[in-house]
């Protein structure tokens, strides 16, 4: 696969509206075969036959019409992720847009949802499937205040590829569905190892849109300083840190910092999130060149966005994942076996049933807790939360900042405290994004009513 090219930037979905604060779209997934490694060409799953699919850019306050086309051989859906739109507009999946069907889905962005979102299927049983295949692309909300909207950005979209040795993008085997699929090819942008220029006043949103593949990455002689979260800015910029943790699905907005200008090697450090039946040196990944202007630090407002706290709680939940035990040493299990696997408060998922319910406007709080030995995501469709506490093996650690999050890692036997609130009625999906996971049922329904 060709490396050190410069990063190119995503490409834009265009809109075709002529009206005020309207954003009018149509995105087609159909399979498309492309030359990327070894002269083989490989068939991929693409939104508008590009790799990654086309960002999204809208503003808060308005209207999005996206008319999805399914040239796909099976259903599909375009899920939303982290957007607070309504429940039969989120791409869930029992909304399934069948093969050559299409969908219209709109929705109206509210003030306070300016943040860094993305789009990828959720057909249950095929979204790690499909997301493997290429179907996943970026969104960004603006806000008319964003008091960051005059620096330039760079847009930094992390996902990973696996080839056979004929180019082809395999079917998951047994480990797969255990773990979580990782590809050999970390990509950004669609390209793999790319060269990067960036300077330290530059605003950097980062996803980290892989399967499972989880990111720690360092920049020898730079920190970074986040000032944003899934769903948007921080009240006030994070201490500059030195290695940036992405879990599935999460994503960041940072400012790079940096005493002078050098050209690092971006990595992503080993990370052990105790995988099954695997042992596995502990390498680092090598990501991209990067060419870092220090330019000197920003003087950032005090406050970079007012936080709207939510309030007390009034009602609580509680949500287990879990695993079934096995021996690490028995290689014989089957695809039946897997679907009785991954669980959230003892059961896998049933598209028909209901599992927890909320009421529309009542702000909860969630203990959810990680009954296993490995990592697994958490994530919640529909709203965002903000993470209160962590508890693990008796020490309770505060959040040090408060931010708001559609995702959240739990490592092994660790409890994670978060408020909430939901603003719409209608069935919300929550589940582990390891996407294997969530395809073999760690998902369950959530049914928001008006209270």
């Amino acid at each position: 696969m060709p490396t050190r090219q410069a990063l190119l930037p995503l490409p834009q979905l265009q809109n075709t509206s002529t009206t005020a604060k309207r954003f009018q779209a149509t995105l087609v997934a159909e399979p498309k075969r492309l030359t990327v490694a070894d002269r083989k060409q490989t068939e991929f799953w693409l939104y508008n036959g590009q790799l990654p699919g086309p960002q999204i850019t809208v503003n808060e306050g308005g209207t999005v019409e996206i008319l999805f086309k399914n040239h796909l051989p099976e259903p599909s859906t375009v899920h939303w992720h982290g957007l607070p739109v309504p429940a039969d507009q989120d791409g869930n999946p029992q909304d399934m847009v069948p093969a050559g069907g299409e969908r219209l889905y709109t929705f109206t962005l509210p003030k306070g949802s300016a943040g860094t979102y993305w789009y990828h299927p959720h057909p249950h049983g095929r979204t790690s499937a499909q997301v493997a295949k290429g179907l996943a692309g970026t969104l960004i909300v603006r806000a008319a205040d964003d008091p960051l909207a005059h620096l330039p950005e760079q847009h930094w979209m992390f996902s990973d590829v696996r080839l056979d040795t004929q180019g082809r993008i395999p079917e998951n085997d047994m480990l797969d569905w255990m773990n979580g699929r990782e590809g050999q090819f970390v990509l950004i942008n669609g390209q793999y190892q790319p060269n990067i220029s960036v300077s330290t006043q530059t605003r950097v949103r980062i996803w980290n849109n892989c399967a499972a593949r989880y990111l720690r990455l360092a920049l020898p002689g730079c920190l970074w300083q986040v000032v944003g979260t899934d769903g948007g800015l921080l009240e006030k910029a994070a201490e500059p840190q030195e290695e940036l943790f992405l879990a599935p699905a999460e994503r960041v907005e940072v400012l790079l910092i940096a005493i002078e200008s050098s050209r690092p090697t971006l990595i992503s450090r080993y990370y052990d999130r105790e995988k099954m039946m695997v042992t596995e040196e502990a390498v680092d990944l090598t990501l991209a060149q990067v060419a870092v202007e220090a330019k000197g630090n920003l003087d950032l407002p005090e406050v970079l966005r007012p936080f709207a706290h939510l309030g007390q709680p009034v009602a609580q939940k509680r949500v287990e994942f879990s695993e079934m035990p096995m021996d690490h040493g028995d290689h014989s299990m089957s695809m039946a076996d897997m679907h009785n696997m991954f669980f959230i408060n003892g059961k896998t998922f049933d598209m028909s049933r209901i599992d927890l319910r909320s009421k529309v406007g009542e702000v909860e709080e969630w203990r959810v807790f990680n009954n296993s030995h490995m990592d697994h995501p958490f994530h919640i469709h529909g709203t965002q939360f903000v993470v209160v506490q962590r508890e693990q093996n008796g020490t309770v650690t505060p959040e040090p900042f408060n931010a708001w999050r559609d995702t959240v890692n739990l490592r092994p036997y660790e409890t994670v405290v978060f408020h909430v609130k939901q603003s719409m009625p209608g069935i919300r999906m929550l589940h582990c994004h390891i996407l294997e996971h969530e395809d073999l049922g760690m998902m369950a329904n959530l049914e928001v009513i008006n209270g």
